[in-house]
Parts: structure tokens; sequence; C-alpha cells
């Protein structure tokens, strides 16, 4: 099949094909003909199958004859919401670049940033509205934003938008718009919370599921390391400098996690950038374009704030710490390997996410290869550590022995 089939019209069409891109990919093949026919529709398929393009060139489409409205005539008609920054400034750089050939005009909103440039361009009219939550409530709060004449509603990465605890945001976001809208909701995952919400408002959607969750691409190499907790960051400056090549993700649990192992990579002389969600915006922008420059060519992050980053050829992704969700692990590898190349995944586990091991290998179904030839094995016996918190010395309710002497008595 090849986008002409998809009955999309000849500006779009343009513009893709300047983007080299010929035949739409799967969630593209069936999304594409269910938002054009007006359905609702709930769409699960993993970050790098196209989803972002797969409602951005029907909403073009169906806003193509409402294009030529002046300026300041133009309303919002149509809205993504999505939970990252990263994510909302990639969602419009794409619906910009697949509305060259019109003038549908599209911004994007977002914490972090100078709110009065954003009102700005608002006040100037758009068609198209890209938004974190927080940001276009606020906006919507001071009378910036006029949802009243939403024709499509899109939320992308929702199970994201309810890990992060958005959801009463979103429903009130829902609940601004007009009740004879369009709703579409895209999810990497399909738990239930997200078919809950899906369940509230949606009305008799269609249901488009790319592949399961739990295949990893053709092309990756996997390897598990198991290795002491202590020894991870030893074993993650040999392994960059023997084996692992390139462009590479790093994954980290934690922030401070994210900031510790980029100290000590740059201490060795690599040239390494972070984002995570304590980065100012124009701290995790200029990370980004940096990698993606190729000035650095290592990039650790959070998962959170990874999510659906558009990084083209990545070579290889570290797991520094393994993902409590399987399906986190999926995601993450899958950067890797895109469009028939091969790369490379590979996995430190120590004591304590054994676990985690055994519920990623039942979910993508199969065992990953253990690399034992390495320089910090872990002690087959090794048990978890067990943080025990140090209580105080003394009885509860009891003075010091010291404290009694310093008092000075009355009688």
């Amino acid at each position: 099949m090849n986008f002409k089939e998809l009955k999309l019209n000849r500006p779009i069409l343009r513009a893709i094909a300047e983007q080299g891109y010929d035949t739409p990919t799967l969630v593209q093949e069936k999304a594409i003909p269910v938002i054009l026919e007006k359905h609702d529709l709930i769409a699960s398929a993993q970050t790098g199958t196209g989803k972002t393009a797969a409602f951005a060139l029907p909403i073009l489409q169906q806003l193509f004859d409402k294009q030529d409205a002046p300026k300041k005539g133009k309303k919002i008609r149509a809205l993504i919401v999505s939970p990252t920054r990263e994510l909302a400034l990639q969602i419009e750089e794409n619906f910009k670049v697949y509305s060259t050939y019109t003038n549908l005009r599209t911004t994007v909103v977002f914490g972090g940033a100078s709110i009065e440039p954003q009102k700005d361009i608002l006040r100037k009219g758009v068609d198209i509205l890209v938004a974190t939550p927080g940001r276009l409530l606020d906006l919507h709060k001071q009378d910036i934003v006029n949802l009243d004449y939403i024709e499509t509603f899109v939320l992308d990465e929702a199970d994201l938008m309810l890990d992060m605890g958005f959801i009463d945001d979103v429903k009130k976001i829902e609940r601004l718009c007009p009740s004879e809208k369009q709703t579409l909701l895209f999810s990497a995952t399909m738990p239930y919370k997200v078919e809950h919400l899906a369940n509230s408002i949606l009305t008799d959607p269609k249901k488009v599921f790319v592949a399961p969750n739990s295949a990893t691409a053709k092309g990756i190499h996997e390897l598990l390391y198991f290795v002491p907790k202590p020894k991870k960051i030893e074993l993650c400056l040999h392994l960059l400098r023997n084996t692992i090549k390139g462009t590479i993700v790093i994954f980290r649990r934690t922030k401070y996690g994210v900031d510790k192992l980029e100290k000590t990579l740059l201490r060795n002389n690599y040239k390494a950038v972070s984002i995570h969600g304590d980065k100012s915006q124009s701290g995790r922008q200029e990370a980004l374009n940096s990698f993606k420059k190729g000035d650095a060519n290592i990039l650790i992050a959070t998962d959170v704030a990874a999510r659906g980053i558009d990084i083209d050829s990545l070579d290889a992704v570290i797991n520094f710490d393994l993902p409590s969700k399987p399906e986190t692990y999926v995601h993450r590898i899958g950067r890797t390997a895109r469009a028939g190349k091969s790369g490379g995944a590979y996995s430190f586990c120590s004591a304590d996410e054994k676990a985690y091991v055994v519920s990623i290998q039942k979910l993508i179904n199969k065992h990953i290869t253990v690399e034992e030839d390495h320089p910090y094995p872990l002690d087959p016996k090794a048990k978890p550590e067990v943080h025990k918190k140090k209580g105080s010395k003394h009885k509860k309710g009891r003075k010091s022995i010291a404290s009694k002497k310093k008092k000075k008595r009355w009688y």
C-alpha cells in the first residue's frame, strides 16, 4: 500500500514524499482510514511505529477546508495532549512538516518555559494546538485558550500520562471540549486504567492494535550481564572502552542516578549529555540537540524524559538499571535497530533485579543471552541488599543522661 491509497490530498502527499516516505507503517495504514471516517479510536502501538503521522495526517486532511480563515479568525480545532515537553515539541514539529503546503498553523505550549511568548502566538490564532496538561489548563484559566471549537481531541502516550498522575487533568480538559468531537487515544501499552479512561471519554471507538507489546525488534542483539550493584559503573566503563561504540542511550531509574553517571562519564572523557524531569526545558532541549547533531554520542536518561523522543539510528541501548515494568524494557530497546538496521541492547542485573529479568523474559517469550565473560561477575549466591534504617539508641520518650544532667532543677 502507498499513501495515495489512503485518500490523502495532494499538498499533504507532497510533504510526505519530501520526507522520503512512500509506504505507510502498519499503524498508519490501519488508523488513517478510521480517523478520516470520523470514528473515535483507541490505538495501541509501540514507540517508533509512526504513531504521530497516524493522527497528524488525517487531522490535517480534515482541517484542510478550514485553512483559509484569516489569522485572527482561526479557532483551535484540533488539540493534542502529550505527557512530556519533548514529545509535545516533536509532535508540533511533525505537524509543521506535514502541513508545509497548507495554511494550517500549529503551535505548542508546555510548562517550564516562559508563558508570554506562548500567549502571543495563541492570540494570533492557530488551528492545531499541542500541549502538556498543566500549561494548557493554566492558559485556559487565563482565557487565552478557547476549546469550544475542538473537532478532534488526541491523547498521546495515554499510559505514560496516567503513570505521571495526569488523569484528573486529562478528564478536566476533555470536559472543556465540546461533547460532539472525535477523540483519539494512542497508548504504547493497554493497562486496565487506560482502558477504563478510554471507556469514560470515547464513544463507540474502533480499535487498532499493532503487534503485541511483547515483541522485541528482530535486529536487536540482546545481552544480559549479572553484576554487583556497586560495580555497574565499572562494567559500563569497561564496555564503553572495549565493546560498545557509536551512538548510545543509557537508561537509569532515578534522576540522581542519571546525574551521577553523567559526571563519571565526563570525568572519563566521554561525550555524554543527560535529560531528566528536574532539568530546565532549555537544558533538556540543548542536551537533545547536541546528541542529535553528534556533538555528544552518549545520552543518559530516565524513562519518562526519554519516552517518545525520536532518535534515529541508535547503535546501542544500555539498561544500567533494569525497569520494574517489563513493557518498559521493550520500549527502551526498541529505540535501536529501527528501520531494518541492527543494534545492541546491554542490560545490567544486580542481585535485587533478578525478579525483573524473570518478568521481562516471560513477556518477550525468550531467554536473554547471559554474557559471563566480563571482569565483574555477580556471585550466584549474592542476596539482594537489605537497607535497614538504624534506629535511635535511646528508648522512645526517654531523655539521654546528658540532657538530664544539664537540666537545672528548680527545687
